[in-house]
């Protein structure tokens, strides 16, 4: 994460869409990564899902990021001529 990170802000602020591919990415991961950590402790207790800092809000970010990033890259790999509306002037 501690090269992962700052790649993936520097390729978006690029606007590349391989940052946002590589984003979406790390965050599938980290999800993934939390699910595996904690399911122990969920198991024991099933109340520690919706914490604040549990499973769910992580979670629910994560599906935030991939369906955003899908539109992010949506319109960044669109071509410029469709990107802008047609006014009729040349």
């Amino acid at each position: 994460m501690v090269i992962l990170d700052p790649l993936v802000v520097l390729l978006v602020g690029l606007v590349r869409p391989e940052g946002v591919r590589l984003a979406s990415g790390v965050m599938v991961l980290d999800v993934i990564a939390n699910w595996i950590v904690n399911w122990p402790q969920l198991q024991d207790d099933p109340r520690w899902l919706p914490r604040p800092v549990g499973l769910l809000p992580i979670t629910l970010f994560g599906l935030f990021v991939i369906v955003s990033s899908t539109l992010l890259l949506r319109t960044m790999t669109r071509p410029i001529s469709a990107a802008r509306p047609d006014d009729g002037c040349y």
